[in-house]
């Protein structure tokens, strides 16, 4: 052989190469990426090819699949009440894609799973069609409908959310407003154009306020703020009158913060009565002597400075609730009343609630109870976890007992219910720079007990941008409160 083609022969030898490494890279390496990639349409078929399994509540469907005349993707996805369970369910659309439940469990409901591959090779057999998995959730009806009619009554920007405080099991997380996941699950211009306009909307109706979203948590802090006081024992006696003055002197600053009850019920009142009359000064003070670094410390066992919350499973996840760090005295003091630089979702302050009402221990939210097949085997059910011990028992033990005396004798009465023993406390948190120009938040945070031990946490949310309210309207216990009591009442009396 000449040189030449000597030389053709050997160059189209390592194309040969080439094209064979490139094909096993493509066939074994890159074969999952690729074939779990969204711009590959097989995906997308592969998705909608059958009926996706339902998220379940209460025994009941709460999502259903329609076949679709014409179109590659077969069925397309349907919710019932589909603006009250969004926050639960996300939405799966075959336009704009997917979130929350339907995206986490994509899997299972679309019949992929690895463990439903049996089930495959049996309904291929029976020639039965092939069906998703089921996900059910822990989600309380009752409590979750009365979330929603109470904020949605109001008119309100807002969030519930509802806590199991024994196991963390979540019994409602509302978000308004809202929008109905069913509009936008096709994959038609009018739908995407759809998606487009509430994405834009100034009011948020595809936010989830409860879980992705933080405010100022306002008064409703306090009662983490004691709970540094009496565990670090700057605090001993809750009854015993402290030393703080009112209005409060702010520490390196010329600033004074009185309270709204006056200058006569909080001057030097104990901690209880500061709870019961929500008096700024004695958590301004409590806070400034905890110290930053212990009261960081504290917040972070709740949950705080923590990116996610959620289960083995990864069906709940929560942005960062936030409790700076190197704070100065005045940050510091701040942050006793829930202002400042602090930043809480109502995830995260429903967990410090449900915590006082377990003895201090937080437990683990989760929203998913199990993950069945759809022959209804069971693939996964989780459990209750204990994500840390925040405080002690006896702590835990001396806040509700502030909490009690708040909703007997102060600020949470609109949360009382006959026979069952609630604790609670208001919040109203103030945004922005000038706060003479800005509506302030409303806030509520309770728990009720039942006398056998079966109980509920509620935090409630409420941005009140939208509603036709003066200023001096707004308090969480009024707007709030009744909110939080009917959803109590909904999962312990009904």
């Amino acid at each position: 052989m000449n040189k030449p083609l000597r030389r053709i022969a050997i160059f189209c030898g390592l194309l040969i190469l080439a094209l064979l490494v490139r094909t096993n890279w493509l066939q074994y390496v890159k074969a999952e990426d690729l074939a779990t990639d969204d711009r590959n349409r097989r995906v997308l078929i592969n998705q909608y090819a059958v009926p996706r399994g339902d998220i379940i509540v209460a025994g009941e469907p709460i999502t259903g699949s329609v076949k679709v005349e014409g179109s590659d993707l077969q069925y397309k996805r349907t919710y019932k009440d589909g603006p009250m369970y969004a926050p639960v369910t996300g939405y799966a659309s075959q336009a704009v894609g997917m979130t929350l439940l339907e995206s986490t469990y994509d899997s299972v409901l679309s019949g992929q799973d690895d463990r439903l591959a049996f089930e495959r090779v049996t309904d291929v057999v029976t020639g039965k069609e092939r069906r998703g998995g089921d996900i059910i959730t822990t989600i309380d009806p009752g409590a979750q409908k009365a979330g929603y009619k109470g904020l949605t009554d109001l008119g309100a920007r807002g969030s519930v959310v509802a806590l199991d405080p024994r196991t963390g099991k979540v019994l409602a997380l509302v978000s308004t407003p809202s929008a109905d996941p069913g509009t936008f699950a096709g994959n038609s211009l009018k739908e995407s154009g759809l998606f487009g306009k509430l994405a834009d909307d100034k009011s948020k109706p595809l936010a989830n306020r409860g879980m992705r979203e933080t405010f100022p948590p306002g008064s409703t802090f306090k009662i983490l703020t004691a709970a540094a006081a009496l565990e670090h024992g700057v605090v001993t006696d809750v009854n015993a009158r402290t030393d703080a003055a009112s209005p409060y002197q702010l520490p390196q600053s010329s600033n004074k913060i009185g309270s709204q009850a006056g200058d006569r019920v909080c001057d030097k009142a104990s901690m209880k009565t500061a709870m019961q009359y929500s008096c700024n000064n004695v958590f301004l003070d409590a806070a400034l002597k905890v110290g930053a670094d212990k009261m960081r410390e504290t917040a972070e066992k709740f949950g705080f400075n923590e990116d996610v919350y959620s289960s083995d499973f990864g069906d709940l996840r929560a942005v960062k609730s936030l409790y700076p760090e190197g704070l100065d005295k005045p940050g510091t003091a701040l942050t006793g009343m829930g202002q400042g630089s602090l930043t809480s979702t109502p995830m995260q302050m429903a967990m410090v609630t449900a915590a006082m009402a377990n003895d201090g221990k937080v437990m683990q939210p989760y929203i998913v109870d199990e993950v069945r097949s759809p022959n209804s085997d069971t693939l996964e059910k989780n459990e209750p976890e204990v994500m840390s011990e925040a405080v002690s028992s006896e702590t835990a033990a001396k806040v509700r007992e502030m909490m009690e005396h708040t909703a007997r004798e102060g600020s949470a009465q609109r949360a009382q219910i006959d026979g069952i023993t609630v604790g609670g406390k208001t919040g109203t948190a103030q945004r922005g720079v000038n706060v003479q120009d800005e509506v302030p938040y409303g806030w509520f945070v309770s728990y009720g007990m039942k006398p056998d031990g079966e109980s509920v946490a509620v935090a409630v949310f409420i941005d009140p941008t939208d509603m036709d309210i003066s200023r001096d309207q707004i308090s969480g216990g009024s707007l709030a409160g009744p909110i939080a009591r009917s959803v109590m009442q909904a999962v312990l009396q009904d």
